[in-house]
């Protein structure tokens, strides 16, 4: 066989990763979620610096990576506020929901990079958010095989 056509290795080259998937909705995002995308740039550059100090090249290429992403991210982001005088459930509310076996549980509807439902911040593409935006207190949602009222809408604090 020809050497030509023997592929050998370079300890200097590293595999190209695959982007991570930007999506294609639109990237709406809290005054909170620009921050925390500011965060996160900031966060991988210094990450990048140690990496490459160290000499870890796998580690730079996958953080170079992240790094697109995150740019990519905060180039679209649309900040957006719900508006102050609505009562309907909008993008960047509280919403309690009571349940009807006694529980209650509140969730913050969020942009897609914020979303943290263990957390109680779900993103605004979720089935539970898309069930919530529109609705107004007392409305009634279902949440799987169980039943809540809607018990308090709340514009928080965007720190």
């Amino acid at each position: 066989m020809s050497v030509a056509f023997v592929k050998e290795p370079n300890e200097d080259q590293v595999e190209a990763l695959p982007e991570r998937d930007l999506g294609t909705d639109p990237n709406f995002v809290t005054a909170r979620g620009l921050r925390l995308l500011d965060e996160e740039i900031h966060s991988n550059e210094d990450a990048v610096e140690r990496a490459r100090a160290a000499g870890d090249k796998i580690a730079v290429a996958m953080l170079h990576r992240d790094l697109r992403y995150w740019r990519a991210r905060r180039s679209t982001a649309q900040v957006v506020a719900p508006q102050a005088d609505s009562e309907l459930v909008q993008f960047g509310h509280s919403v309690s929901i009571e349940g009807t076996a006694g529980g209650k549980r509140t969730y913050r509807i969020v942009g897609v990079d914020e979303a943290d439902p263990a957390q109680g911040l779900i993103s605004y593409l979720s089935p539970l958010a898309r069930q919530l935006v529109g609705k107004e207190e007392g409305d009634t949602i279902r949440i799987g095989a169980v039943e809540g009222a809607i018990a308090a809408i709340e514009i928080e604090d965007a720190t």
